[in-house]
């Protein structure tokens, strides 16, 4: 594997792919702060069942030109909160898959397992400092690998749905105010809220898109909504909430009129063309099916997750 990360030199930023059930996403970002982030090119591949279908796509994406990432399905791991151990850095990951041992339906040896960290109150005021540990079957993880390497493509980062939507929430934060941003997707919904650009809450709403024609849907998204804000509220004081953004949909919900008459606090539709230069444009409805995989091509190199 790493005999072939050296055969070239890579294209900045980072190419995202996800392996859907019958296709391929993907989107090559690189982040150039201040300035908007650029996404070269982005879209979907026809996928089959065979693995040489999942050659055919790497070789049509010219997957080796880039360093690339995968995202795990919502069903593929956990993010879990705790207490952030008192121990060195280097011991940091042993000390938290201490903690998970009871936390998990299977053995904790059986995990693999990665932590991102909620930075305290930067007054030092704060009680407790947590963090979210991420955490996945070994099984899973090696299967994510084994069939992206063997089609080709030099795979060099693991990333999840949270710090995908982490990464787009944050070309829209105002400076030292938290905003939360809500997507509503195709199997759940995910609420998160960023900080200084770092991920503090997130949150899975068991409602999908297409329920949300619904009244009772809707009425959940409103309770759970407010919930979390007040939890939020409490735990972290200094970080107020300026605004709800709610992403891309496949087709206009309401719920952004909805949310403003009913939740107290301002909520905007995030318009991802005033965030990101994307080469040839998103499409009709590529903000919404490519958007984690969008948020996953800007990572910082500096990120953990």
């Amino acid at each position: 594997m790493k005999s072939l990360f050296r055969r070239r030199t890579r294209e900045g930023g980072w190419l995202a792919i996800s392996v859907e059930p019958d296709a391929v996403l993907f989107a090559h970002g690189v982040a150039e702060a201040p300035a908007r982030c650029k996404v070269t090119r982005c879209g979907a591949r026809p996928l089959g069942a065979a693995q040489a279908d999942m050659q055919r796509v790497a070789r049509e994406l010219e997957a080796d030109r880039y360093q690339c990432l995968t995202l795990l399905g919502p069903d593929q791991y956990q993010l879990l909160l705790v207490e952030a151990p008192n121990v060195p850095a280097a011991e940091l990951k042993a000390a938290v898959r201490w903690r998970l041992k009871d936390m998990l339906d299977y053995h904790v040896d059986d995990a693999t397992v990665d932590v991102l960290d909620i930075p305290p109150d930067p007054s030092g005021a704060q009680r407790a400092h947590s963090m979210y540990a991420v955490a996945a079957r070994n099984d899973v993880v090696q299967q994510c690998i084994g069939r992206l390497e063997s089609a080709g493509v030099p795979l060099t980062v693991i990333d999840i749905a949270e710090t995908a939507q982490r990464n787009i929430a944050a070309l829209f934060e105002s400076p030292d105010r938290a905003l939360a941003f809500l997507y509503f997707g195709a199997d759940h919904s995910l609420l998160t809220i960023n900080y200084h650009a770092e991920l503090y809450l997130a949150r899975r709403i068991e409602v999908t898109a297409r329920q949300l024609a619904l009244d009772e849907p809707r009425e959940r998204v409103l309770l759970e909504l407010q919930r979390s804000f007040d939890h939020f509220e409490r735990q972290f004081p200094f970080a107020s909430v300026e605004k709800l953004m709610v992403g891309p949909e496949p087709s206009d919900t309401g719920m952004v009129a909805y949310l403003s008459a009913n939740l107290g606090l301002p909520v905007q539709a995030a318009r991802l063309e005033e965030v990101l230069d994307v080469a040839g444009g998103l499409g009709e409805d590529h903000g919404w099916r490519l958007f984690h995989v969008l948020g996953a091509s800007l990572r910082a190199d500096s990120k953990a997750l």
